[in-house]
């Protein structure tokens, strides 16, 4: 299990020396993922077990959790390693008992860092059992539709080739080959030739009919219930995601003398965990669910809270009815533990192995007793302990005695600190200030002109490295703090004035990265506030950042860390521009997540503080009145609005379509189509076109104008107007063409993907309810449970809309006492002429005249001619709801 330490190995000239990065035994730890595995290969060989079973409590879950620099990552390699060798190459961690069987194990690092995604990580899964030498077939087929849907031109062995990380995986050469071998037994069994693109078009229909006919040539692959609809669905990532059922069915499938155990080894899981949306969580859990005969083993900082049922919403299936054994108190394997610090006779054993001369421990006895007491278990401070000795051992040319070893974790990080040069001294002080940096944005923060000593830097055990992010290089966190420590007592210790200029220093150069793309904008965002707030900096380029961050509609989280004197202190306290900034983009991203009253209440809050500078105001008055909109507080709204419309900034046209919405839902419209010819582009003119359109019954308009808008978005590199658009032109389609409908709806929910919209989000599964109206029996339930989902987000026009489409459902079926309950529900969405127009709607599409304390709406050309539109479109429904009952 051990390897070369070529850190170690390159500080000493002794021949005889011999490092190895030595992994203490954690003999407990492998016990529980031992005993694990037994207990889940006896669940999974029962009898009554079944794969397709998604209704039982799921049993699959290992998890390891513990603080920052307790072992976690090492662990989780050891345990893959050993797994994946089967034989013991150390006693002190047995082979697996035989019962257990084969067991493949993958390991995939979550961290942000290394920027993994979900198409990743289940593409990892199939390498994995790639070396089974079979193909999966009901994975197999279904993921080359989304292979071929999502990288079009693409081939998968040019894909992985290109990225080294899949080339560890055995299978890697083998997968493409098993993959055409499926597709190509799928082709011949349904009589259609070729096979790559066999799964699209007359292809995709002839496989799904043989499926759901149960043709003797796919009588194997048609036993897999679920086939046949996951090869219908929208080849996206939510899609993919439910793949992971497909290949849990193949593996189950396995005759019993090829049957193995799938170990799918997640580590460094805080970094999904802790993700504000839990968007990679939501498909990683729905993988665990959906493969019950998979052992999933997890290591993070935190215990895993499916068991919670506060997640339910944000996860598919949280709560302790599902989870079981991941409720605190569980005794019965696989559950959660907590990773405890390395014992006495651990801490031993590594420093006895780590550094050997002809076979002996080079750390004498009494050195490494007193390092094992100060550590307290602690694998960062062994770490920090050996890379002193050896420094000590190179620069002297003698053991070092034990009492250079006297020292508490701060102490030995301050005598490490004590040992570098002044200029790699000045560096590490440097990016200390910073959560991530790369050589450059640490020398302009050390005000270095030249990188050498930034370079030296970055070679000692306590940077973490990864290539694969933004700035590559990080701090230990514990290193981090006792820097500061230190740097209190030493000779050349900064003044809170040198700490000040280096932190203006790093929050120029944030600016300079902020000028960049997206990523680069939030992450410079992010440290530049909290350099700003903890140094007491002018905000500067943080304002024109501050409105590139909203005007996108990506939300990713923004919040900063709260500093330890501030622990303790009232939530609602506001102390700086900083920080007052922080809260109010924070509180505009979580909308999306959240009810809308509480994000009335966090914006509220930063206004009376008075914290924010008169330039950046507008920002938060106009997202707290839009939310009094969606919470259906019109008078609030249209004040706050007409406030930012005429004070002439940068949300001004922003402000002004706000009101034309406002106008809009009262029924305004000849004063909304006078306004949106106002707006142009930057105020979103289409779009507030196309919203105009449908309510007159205008849907081809109303689609080629969301159209417009999308298309516009998509030009100026607008990802988040784009995805809204799309979900207007969704809606719109709705109404008509439900063919249509669905694939506008598909493109939708993929330019969704991107980004975080929650009205956007339920729109487009309002469209759904649109397209099928008059045609689903189960619509009524379904849009109770949407409009539920809509109210708990303070979504109030969300949930008008979709009373809405079930009262033009029962309208199309002609259903007098159903039409007359949807109506009741849509009456409840009504206040004074707010979606009055949708009521009326209801009267006109089914022929009646409205009632008289109804509000009338001011239609474009009439509400003659709005009847005979909406007329026209329930005829077209009833008419194809017919052709379809009689097919």
């Amino acid at each position: 299990m051990s390897q070369s330490d070529l850190r170690a190995l390159f500080r000493s000239n002794d021949r005889e020396l011999k490092a190895v990065d030595f992994f203490a035994d954690r003999q407990d730890e492998w016990a529980t993922a031992a005993a694990s595995l037994i207990r889940h290969t006896q669940r999974t060989r029962d009898p009554s077990f079944d794969v397709e079973d998604l209704e039982s409590p799921r049993r699959n879950v290992l998890v390891f959790y513990g603080v920052g620099g307790i072992g976690k990552s090492t662990l989780s390699r050891g345990l893959a390693e050993h797994l994946t060798t089967g034989d013991p190459q150390r006693s002190d961690w047995p082979p697996l008992a035989q019962e257990v069987g084969k067991v493949i194990p993958v390991r995939v690092d979550l961290s942000r860092a290394v920027g993994s995604d979900f198409e990743s990580l289940i593409l990892a899964l199939r390498l994995a059992v790639a070396e089974i030498g079979r193909p999966m077939p009901a994975f197999d087929i279904a993921f080359q539709r989304y292979w071929s849907q999502n990288h079009p031109g693409e081939s998968l062995d040019e894909y992985m080739r290109l990225r080294t990380w899949f080339n560890k995986f055995p299978g890697a050469r083998s997968l493409p080959d098993q993959m055409q071998s499926a597709l190509a037994d799928v082709a011949q069994a349904v009589a259609f030739p070729g096979t790559v693109g066999a799964l699209a078009g007359q292809g995709l229909m002839s496989v799904v009919r043989g499926l759901r006919e149960h043709r003797n040539q796919l009588r194997t692959l048609a036993k897999c219930r679920r086939l046949a609809d996951l090869l219908e669905a929208e080849p996206d990532l939510e899609a993919l995601s439910y793949y992971s059922h497909l290949l849990a069915w193949d593996l189950s499938q396995l005759p019993e003398k090829r049957a193995v155990t799938l170990a799918v080894l997640l580590d460094t899981f805080e970094d999904v965990g802790d993700r504000v949306h839990r968007d990679l969580e939501r498909l990683i859990q729905r993988m665990a669910w959906l493969m019950p005969n998979a052992l999933f083993i997890v290591t993070g900082r935190n215990r895993l809270e499916w068991a919670e049922g506060k997640l339910e919403g944000q996860l598919d299936w949280a709560g302790r009815d599902f989870w079981p054994l991941l409720v605190g108190g569980a005794t019965d394997e696989p559950r959660q533990h907590i990773v405890g610090y390395l014992s006495a006779d651990d801490c031993e054993a590594y420093l006895s192995e780590r550094l050997t001369v002809n076979d002996q421990p080079l750390i004498d006895e009494a050195t490494r007793t007193l390092i094992t007491r100060n550590s307290r278990g602690l694998p960062l401070y062994l770490d920090l302990a050996v890379m002193r000795f050896l420094d000590l051992y190179r620069r002297h040319g003698r053991i070092p005695t034990s009492h250079e070893f006297n020292l508490d974790f701060p102490a030995l990080a301050a005598r490490t600190f004590r040992d570098l040069t002044p200029e790699v001294r000045r560096a590490l002080r440097a990016v200390s200030l910073l959560g991530s940096f790369s050589v450059e944005l640490a020398s302009a923060t050390a005000g270095l002109d030249h990188d050498a000593p930034v370079l030296e830097l970055i070679e000692r055990p306590f940077i973490d490295e990864d290539r694969e992010t933004l700035w590559p290089y990080r701090l230990h966190d514990l290193i981090r703090e006792a820097v500061r420590e230190a740097d209190s007592i030493s000779e050349d210790r900064w003044s809170p004035a040198d700490w000040k200029r280096a932190a203006t220093r790093a929050f120029e150069a944030y600016g300079g990265e902020a000028a960049g793309n997206r990523s680069q904008l939030v992450a410079a965002l992010r440290q530049g506030m909290i350099l700003a707030r903890d140094y007491a900096l002018d905000l500067g380029w943080l304002e024109e950042a501050a409105f590139r961050y909203v005007n996108d509609f990506v939300w990713e989280p923004i919040d900063l860390p709260d500093r330890p004197e501030n622990r303790g202190r009232a939530q609602d306290e506001i102390s700086s521009a900083p920080e007052a900034l922080a809260i109010a983009l924070t509180a505009i991203a979580q909308r999306q997540n959240r009810h809308r009253g509480q994000t009335v209440e966090q914006l509220r809050n930063v206004l009376e503080s008075g914290q924010l500078p008169e330039s950046l105001l507008e920002l938060p008055i106009y997202f707290l009145a839009e939310c009094e909109r969606d919470l259906g507080n019109l008078r609030q709204s249209m004040e706050g609005m007409q406030q930012v419309a005429n004070s002439g900034g940068r949300l001004a046209s922003t402000a002004a379509r706000g009101l034309v919405h406002l106008a809009r839902r009262i029924g305004h419209f000849h004063e909304v189509l006078s306004a949106a010819e106002r707006l142009g582009l930057e105020g979103r003119r289409d779009r507030v076109l196309g919203d105009l359109w449908w309510t007159q019954g205008n849907i081809t308009l109303a689609c080629s104008s969301y159209a417009a808008s999308r298309d516009e978005a998509i030009r100026l590199g607008q990802p988040g107007e784009a995805a809204l658009s799309q979900a207007c032109v969704a809606f719109a389609a709705g109404f008509q063409d439900r063919a249509r409908a669905t694939e506008q709806i598909a493109r939708a929910d993929a330019l969704l993907a991107g980004v975080s919209l929650r009205w956007a989000e339920i729109h487009t599964r309002a469209a759904e309810l649109l397209r099928d109206a008059g045609i689903a029996a189960d619509l009524p339930d379904r849009a109770d449970a949407l409009a539920e989902t809509a109210r708990e987000s303070g979504l109030t026009s969300s949930v008008a809309y979709i009373r809405f489409a079930a009262c033009l459902h029962a309208v199309v079926l002609d259903a007098p006492d159903l039409l007359a309950d949807a109506r009741a529900q849509l009456r409840t969405c009504i206040r004074g002429k707010e979606f009055a127009y949708l009521a009326e709607l209801t009267y006109l599409a089914a022929g009646h005249e409205p009632p008289s304390e109804l509000p009338l709406a001011q239609w474009l050309d009439g509400s003659e001619q709005v009847r005979v539109r909406w007329r026209a479109i329930v005829e077209d429904r009833r008419r194809e709801a017919a052709v379809r009952r009689e097919e």
